[in-house]
């Protein structure tokens, strides 16, 4: 794991309280998404799909550092839209960073090096630059040739000027495990901090819809990546228990409440993946009117196949919260990239499917 100790112990410290307190629905990271609009058109975006004038829409500083507090994530992930866009992003992150909460500022860096100056390198700020994978597969997915090389250059340079520096992949159809392992080993080369890896969710709204990894393909594939990582020593910035969830070794329902968005149309319902399902005006009446219940890969046709960070990260570390044994085998073994898979969720929609058959009974 890249994350530096003094992330891992105020995160840890926030944790443990929660539990103390005994607390059911706690964020663990807020996706504050400040605006949709972008400088690129990926394939598998469905964040971009809207007409002018709600890309035009802007959160204000003041909006942003209210849902900061509101929710009290130890961790604020800044996604878009393109975040280096907004005017007053740099206002947006020096003020997260006053209150002492860890800043993903997510990027495909092409204004990084342009921008670079209105930041401050902090051990509060991190650039999450995308790359989803190498040089050919990144600009297939952003659809643009030169993205890759420029998004380099970026890591390279906001590197030199001392900040840290994440990379945020993720995978599509058509990867290879031995890609995908090529990739990370480069990655690790660039000095970066780590690498959050996840494989794509299907939005409704992505203009491809051919381009999304599905099912027990992915399992397959990160089982694939695992067993070739056995003996390299990649920084893979994920709980232990995620990445086994990744290798079909763990069962979990998704977390969505550890993850909440908060964007230009007010606290979206129920993840920051499904963006048709309602918005909330605060982030307690998020957790008190969503109905959480009806969410999940065996409860809703619209969660099938998800296997998200923002879904699950918050699952697994909640799980090696209650299982720290577990975790720390996990931990010092990896995941377990041989044998059965746990046993997939059968979705309730496909259950009461069977209810609408008829059935012959004989009474004779």
């Amino acid at each position: 794991m890249g994350v530096p100790l003094r992330q891992q112990v105020s995160v840890g410290t926030y944790l443990i309280k929660q539990k103390l307190k005994g607390v059911k629905k706690y964020p663990l990271v807020l996706m504050l998404e400040p605006l949709f609009r972008c400088n690129l058109a990926c394939a598998g975006c469905g964040k971009i799909d809207y007409p002018d004038d709600i890309l035009n829409q802007r959160l204000s500083v003041a909006e942003c550092l209210e849902a900061v507090d509101e929710c009290g994530a130890p961790i604020v992930s800044i996604p878009g839209g393109e975040p280096l866009i907004h005017k007053e992003m740099p206002a947006i992150v020096e003020g997260i960073v006053a209150k002492k909460k860890f800043v993903y500022l997510c990027t495909n860096a092409l204004l990084l090096k342009k921008k670079i100056k209105d930041y401050t390198p902090s051990p509060y700020l991190t650039f999450s630059i995308h790359l989803d994978g190498n040089r050919e597969r990144h600009d297939e997915s952003v659809c643009q040739k030169g993205v890759f090389d420029l998004a380099v250059e970026a890591i390279k340079l906001a590197i030199e000027r001392g900040f840290r520096v994440n990379v945020n992949c993720t995978l599509f159809q058509g990867e290879s495990s031995e890609e995908v392992a090529d990739f990370l080993d480069y990655a690790m080369t660039l000095g970066i901090e780590g690498v959050t890896i996840s494989p794509g969710f299907s939005y409704e709204h992505a203009p491809q819809q051919d381009v999304f990894i599905k099912g027990k393909d992915i399992k397959d594939l990160f089982r694939g990546i695992f067993k070739l990582g056995k003996k390299r020593k990649w920084r893979l910035n994920h709980s232990s228990l995620y990445l086994d969830f990744l290798a079909g070794n763990q069962s979990y329902d998704c977390t969505p409440w550890g993850n909440p968005t908060r964007n230009v149309f007010g606290w979206q319902k129920p993840c920051y993946l499904l963006s048709d399902e309602g918005y909330a005006d605060s982030f307690t009446e998020l957790l008190e009117t969503t109905e959480w219940e009806k969410y999940g890969t065996s409860k809703n046709e619209k969660c099938n196949s998800c296997m998200a960070h923002c879904g699950y990260e918050a699952t697994a570390v909640e799980d090696m919260l209650s299982n720290p044994l577990k975790g720390l085998m996990v931990s010092l073994k990896g995941p377990k990239v041989e044998g059965d898979m746990v046993a997939e969720s059968v979705p309730v929609i496909e259950i009461n499917k069977l209810a609408d058959i008829p059935v012959r009974v004989d009474l004779d």
